[in-house]
């Protein structure tokens, strides 16, 4: 099952008043919906700061395949989880990437 993705900027907002975790590669920030319904939904954000064009649409590429891989299994029922990239993704392997989303997945769900 993949996460439906989140699409909606008052999503965005109120995700960011989370439980947040953050990482070398991005921030995780997850956010309990509270409304009965069981799926898993995910964002991605990557702001100008980071890059340009084809490095931000390269890293929300590795955040939704991290998210595809973890979120189903790792992952809190019934939240948003929002990953906002920071500088050392562009340069962090995808092994890293996939570890410390697993860290932040553990620490956020406790």
């Amino acid at each position: 099952m993949t996460p439906e993705t989140i699409r909606l900027r008052r999503d965005f907002l109120a995700a960011n008043k989370a439980r947040r975790v953050v990482m070398p590669g991005f921030i995780l920030l997850v956010r309990p919906r509270n409304d009965g319904d069981p799926k898993i939904r995910a964002g991605y954000t990557v702001t100008k700061k980071i890059g340009g064009a084809v490095v931000r649409n390269r890293m929300k590429r590795r955040f939704r395949s991290l998210a595809r891989a973890l979120l189903p299994t790792q992952g809190l029922a019934g939240a948003d989880h929002v990953l906002i990239g920071r500088e050392d993704a562009r340069t962090r392997d995808f092994a890293s990437l996939h570890a410390d989303l697993e860290r932040a997945l553990a620490k956020a769900t406790r």
